[in-house]
Parts: structure tokens; C-alpha cells; sequence
């Protein structure tokens, strides 16, 4: 049992490679005391951008952060001016977002020499994400050495996808010698949304069979059978799966060899077409929603078609996770796109139901920051926009394991 001394907040730290997101959470009723974002790390245009929300005031600061631990020194300044220092005795614990935790990590983690050891050894498969969380780390790790910190995966929920999931068809002594297999990502994302999915039916995770669609920039889906990940659409990295803002998703390995061979272009190139110049922006020439139903309105059809190509994807992978589950209780949208953009969700419905799928109109066109669903009562299978909360499941799973700790 907690006694009114002990330490209930925990700053949440989502370190990228030029940005510092972070989030002070109080777990007593997991309020948010403060937000905030340093971008552009290194740049001389760098900008931190804090709001406390105890007092509703926001503060810019703009010009040259040289580097991470810059970044969080300008964070905890920021902080202590609201009178929530890092050197509070209210705080807990800092918990910090790791992409890639591979298969040696299927929990959060209280971060220690080995673990960090490891998170290292892991930069081959996410060379763009874990450097960057590394950094947040360590710089973290300087300013509160006898704090606890904690490391919370993006693939952890996903380690529960049985090998046949989780193995491609490649010979298993090459793919272990260099961990190839795929790890899926957006895990808290889809932990929390299929557990607040759950709680919207009135039941228990462990009760219902939920297809989670995350849709953003970057988007996945997962198939989750009575809390647990059976599949999930990215693999080894977050290239596979759907059509994304950027990113091409499903695609032809050869095309790849053709593109190296017939059209001459370097593995770099290959990389950055695959993984910046293609998904929506790829098609045309626009990666935000908003934007590309814009000019379908206006009767744009390279637009359409983006749209159209986009929707099949999403729909080939709803009709795939409900075969492999067998038995769906719900199917739940969440991130920006998912949450806001209500033609998505209609049109990647649209002709499933034979399935028990079906979306009120009505209901569809209501915007709104809760949990709610958007399929008639007659559906046999709810549908519901969940808005996700990354930062809100990585404090509770910090703490959680902070108070077991101690």
C-alpha cells in the first residue's frame, strides 16, 4: 500500500534522434502535470515548447540546443520554473520509450549496464531508433543517477505472436544468426487500445478478440486474441504491413533486386524511396489525410487512387485478422488518423458486413476525445475509435514495476 510520502510522479521520455518528447505524469489519478517537446536537437533553430497544466501556461524557447543532454537540462529547467524539478522527492521514476527490444525484452525493464548493453547490441535492426533512446537514456541517467529508470518496448506486446507468425520463410539458421523475424512495433499503443477496447464492451481483456488498427503516419495493425498479440503487420522493421504517410508497407522483395538492377539505384536510395518517398506521399505527392480528401472532393483522382490503394490494404488485413482469430468482438481505430478521419473508417467497413461489421453514419461523424463506439447496436461486431495514449501506458507500466520493486 502507498503512505502519503511516497514518490507518484514519473516523467515519461521519448527520445528521437532530433526531438525529446516528454510527459510528467502523477499516477495517483494519471493527471498530466506538463508536456512538452524539444525539436530540431543540434540545429540552430531548435525549439522547446512546455506547457504546465496546472497553471495552463505555455513557454517557447527558441535558438541553438546542441544536444541531448542540452535538451533535457533545458526540459528540467523548464520544470523546476512550474515547481516540478527533477529533483522532486514526488518523482518515482523517468520511463523511457525504446523502440526495439528485440526478443530479449518482453516486459518493461528497469535499465541497468546490462540492459543497456543490450538495447546496443539491438541498433542493427533499429538503426534509426535506438541510438536516439540510448542518448535519451544515458543523458537522463546523468542528471538522476539514484533514480530508477525504466525502459518500456515498442515490440514487447508483440512477443507473444506464436513462430509461425513470427518467422518468415527463410532458412532459420540465417535468419537467428541475424535475428531476422518479425518484431512488430506500436506496442503500447496496441496494449492499451485493445485493453481500453475491452473495458468500452464491459469485460476483461482476457474475454474478448480485438483487431487494433493504428492508424498515423506510420501505421499497423494487430490481431489480439484474449490480450495477447497473435500477429501483428510490421516485421522486422516498421516498413511491412499497411500503406503509410511515407512508407510502402507490403511489397514484392524483388522489386528491390529490379530497382538495384534495371534502374541502377544504390541500397541507400532503395531505402530512402521505400521509407520516405513512397506510401501516400509516394502516390501523390500528399501524406496528410486531411489533405488528400481535400482534393478528392475537388475531384482529384491521383488523390483517389492513393486513397482507393490505402483503403485495400487497411481492408485485406481487417478480412486476414479475422480469419486467423476466428471469432472478433471488436475492431478499433486509434492514432491521427484513426481517431479523426471518419471516411477512413467508413470505407475500410464498407462491404464487410457479412463479417458483422457495419458503422453508423451518425455515429462516425461525431468527434470527440473519448472512447466510443461507432457501429449500430444491431452490429455482431462493435466498432470503435479508442484514443491511444503511449505516454499514459508507459507510466503505467513504469510504476507498476517501480512499486513491485520496492
Amino acid at each position: 500500500m502507498s503512505t502519503p510520502s511516497d514518490p507518484t510522479r514519473v516523467l515519461v521520455l521519448n527520445s528521437g534522434s532530433s526531438s525529446v518528447k516528454y510527459q510528467l505524469l502523477d499516477m495517483r489519478d494519471s493527471g498530466r502535470l506538463a508536456v512538452g517537446l524539444v525539436e530540431r536537437i543540434g540545429e540552430q533553430t531548435s525549439r522547446l515548447k512546455h506547457t504546465c497544466l496546472a497553471t495552463g501556461e505555455t513557454r517557447e524557447q527558441n535558438g541553438p540546443i546542441a544536444d541531448h543532454e542540452g535538451a533535457l537540462k533545458a526540459v528540467a529547467e523548464e520544470l523546476t520554473r512550474d515547481g516540478l524539478g527533477l529533483d522532486s522527492p514526488e518523482l518515482a521514476a523517468i520511463g523511457h520509450r525504446v523502440v526495439h527490444g528485440g526478443m530479449f525484452f518482453t516486459e518493461p525493464t528497469v535499465i541497468d549496464d546490462s540492459v543497456l548493453t543490450e538495447i546496443e547490441r539491438l541498433i542493427p535492426v533499429a538503426p534509426l531508433h535506438n541510438p536516439a533512446n540510448l542518448t535519451g537514456i544515458r543523458t537522463a541517467q546523468t542528471l538522476r543517477p539514484d533514480l530508477p529508470q525504466v525502459a518500456v518496448f515498442d515490440t514487447a506486446f508483440h512477443t507473444t505472436m506464436p513462430e509461425s507468425a513470427a518467422r518468415y520463410a527463410i532458412d532459420p539458421k540465417i535468419a537467428d544468426r541475424h535475428r531476422i523475424r518479425r518484431y512488430g512495433f506500436h506496442g503500447t499503443s496496441h496494449a492499451y487500445v485493445s485493453r481500453r477496447t475491452a473495458r468500452l464492451l464491459g469485460k476483461d481483456p482476457s474475454e474478448v478478440n480485438v483487431i487494433v488498427l493504428h492508424l498515423g503516419n506510420g501505421a499497423s495493425a494487430s490481431a489480439v486474441e484474449k490480450g495477447r498479440c497473435v500477429d501483428t503487420s510490421m516485421g522486422l522493421t516498421p516498413l511491412e504491413g499497411l500503406v503509410m504517410g511515407t512508407r510502402s508497407g507490403d511489397l514484392d522483395p524483388a522489386v528491390i533486386f529490379h530497382l538495384a538492377r534495371v534502374a541502377g539505384m544504390s541500397m541507400d536510395e532503395i531505402d530512402t524511396l521505400l521509407n520516405k518517398s513512397s506510401g501516400l506521399f509516394g502516390l501523390c505527392g500528399d501524406n496528410d489525410m486531411r489533405e488528400i480528401r481535400r482534393r478528392i472532393d475537388e475531384g482529384d483522382e491521383e488523390a483517389a487512387l492513393a486513397f482507393d490503394i490505402y483503403i485495400h490494404r487497411l481492408k485485406k488485413y481487417i478480412g486476414a485478422y479475422y480469419a486467423l482469430l476466428g471469432h472478433v468482438d471488436a475492431v478499433a481505430f486509434t492514432a491521427g488518423v484513426g481517431e479523426n478521419a471518419a471516411p477512413v473508417r467508413a470505407a475500410a467497413i464498407a462491404g464487410l458486413e457479412e463479417l458483422g461489421l457495419a458503422v453508423d453514419d451518425a455515429l462516425n461523424a461525431v468527434r470527440g476525445g473519448e472512447p466510443r463506439l461507432i457501429s449500430p447496436e444491431s452490429a455482431r461486431v462493435a466498432v470503435a475509435v479508442v484514443p491511444t495514449d503511449e505516454e499514459l501506458e508507459i507510466a503505467a507500466q513504469t510504476y507498476a514495476l517501480v512499486r513491485k520493486n520496492s
